[in-house]
């Protein structure tokens, strides 16, 4: 290995040490009597001083050639100091470039000198250089890390459903066709009807963590049209069952990300409060909350970004599950309540007022799922391999499904979601 730590494992306890650093050189002062070279890697930064009374002149010519994002490893002892960053400063006895920089530095990677989002996406090697799109990334990592492992602790199986399918798997048209051989393809919009499949044929209870793709011509700070679900679907239960889940896998993906993600949180200036219930409330009694608090609201109508935030105000919780919502406005799939069709056993998952997971009990009984395709305009017949899965034993099943992007997003305090994604595709950024 070119390292033996990384620049946060260099502590002031270690004075005296020998260790090798590798990364790159993200700023240089001189000083004159003295010059400092900082380090970065993935972890952080490490200050490397070079006295010119105490060093190696040929040490020190070469450190006075270096240039901002040139990769070099540092080879020498640790010292401990008041003075330095991090209470400890690294006297090299070597010092070696790895790769130099050949072409001007698209951008400033210390961010002072601010740089535009899309010049960051247009090189975004460089971009994932700085500590702010480091710590987004580790964010996300832990979210990802956090979901698989409760899941696998309640018993869930992960399966990995196809991204190619044969027809849309929601409903509409705004799907992205393939070249597939000689047939009629497209990407997979969700892994919704897969997942349910997986359920019929016994699973019981399976996660996923999937790209999906919408071919919907958006331009806002929202939406990608390549995201990544998180999902769960799970069998012999109904939605009171999945939404428990749902409220004890959110839990611990926020309670884990603001245990073991704090230094990230400091650099992105997010603040994740850890959260100890996710209580539940009727779309029926929000809609009335809403008018009685003056907000006009429809019922039968979703609710809009502003009427989400006054009714997060309105239940006085970061988090917290609206269940009960109207088939109108729900997915084809969602299975009305038996003493009342026009409302589904279906939910959503709100936190700082953004809708974070969304989920219903589903259809299983063959009939039925057919008088809602024909409620909601789509033909039976584009879908009769995936009836035809409940005609055989179908069990009651529920699940739901989170964004990565749109998560890792809110917990990151980012303003665009393109932020949230290693190299995000949208209406207009097919590169890099």
């Amino acid at each position: 290995m070119m390292r033996t730590h990384y620049a946060s494992e260099v502590t002031p306890e270690m004075d005296g040490k020998d260790v090798l650093l590798a990364g790159w050189v993200h700023e240089i002062r001189d000083l004159g009597g003295v010059n400092f070279v900082i380090l970065r890697d993935k972890t952080g930064l490490v200050q490397v001083t070079l006295k010119k009374k105490e060093c190696d002149a040929a040490l020190l010519e070469q450190a006075k050639h270096f240039v901002k994002e040139t990769a070099i490893t540092v080879k020498g002892k640790v010292k401990a100091s008041k003075i330095a960053p991090g209470g400890r400063e690294i006297v090299p006895v070597e010092l070696c470039i790895v790769g130099k920089v050949l072409k001007q530095v698209p951008f400033e990677v210390t961010g002072k000198v601010p740089a535009d989002l899309d010049v960051r996406l247009d090189n975004r090697f460089i971009d994932l250089r700085r500590l702010e799109t480091t710590a987004v990334f580790r964010v996300r990592s832990e979210i990802l890390r956090a979901f698989r492992e409760k899941l696998l602790d309640l018993g869930f199986q992960e399966i990995n459903p196809p991204t190619i399918v044969g027809s849309a798997t929601e409903g509409g048209t705004e799907l992205f066709p393939v070249i597939y051989f000689e047939k009629e393809a497209f990407l997979a919009q969700s892994p919704q009807l897969y997942k349910q499949l997986a359920v019929m044929g016994g699973m019981d209870k399976v996660f996923m963590v999937a790209p999906v793709f919408r071919a919907e011509k958006h331009n806002t700070s929202q939406h990608l049209n390549e995201i990544t679900q998180m999902d769960i679907e799970m069998g012999w239960c109904d939605h009171n069952d999945a939404m428990k889940i749902l409220g004890d896998v959110f839990m611990h993906i926020v309670n884990s990300v603001a245990k073991n993600c704090k230094a990230e949180l400091e650099t992105l200036g997010s603040n994740v409060v850890p959260i100890k219930s996710v209580p539940e409330f009727k779309y029926s009694d929000l809609v009335k909350q809403l008018n009685a608090a003056g907000v006009a609201v429809k019922w039968g109508e979703d609710f809009t970004r502003e009427q989400n935030e006054k009714i997060t105000k309105l239940v006085g919780q970061e988090a917290y599950i609206i269940k009960d919502w109207p088939t109108a406005v729900r997915a084809f799939y969602s299975m009305p309540y038996e003493e009342d069709g026009s409302i589904t056993k279906s939910y959503d998952l709100n936190y700082r007022s953004l809708e974070m997971a969304s989920g219903a009990q589903r259809i299983h009984i063959p009939d039925l799922l057919i008088k809602q395709l024909k409620a909601k305009g789509l033909r039976p017949e584009s879908f009769e391999s995936y009836i035809d899965a409940f005609r055989y034993g179908a069990i009651p099943h529920a699940g739901w499904s989170f964004g990565a992007e749109r998560l890792t997003m809110t917990l990151c305090s980012l303003s665009n979601i393109r932020e949230a994604a290693l190299f995000p595709r949208d209406r207009t950024r097919l590169t890099p």
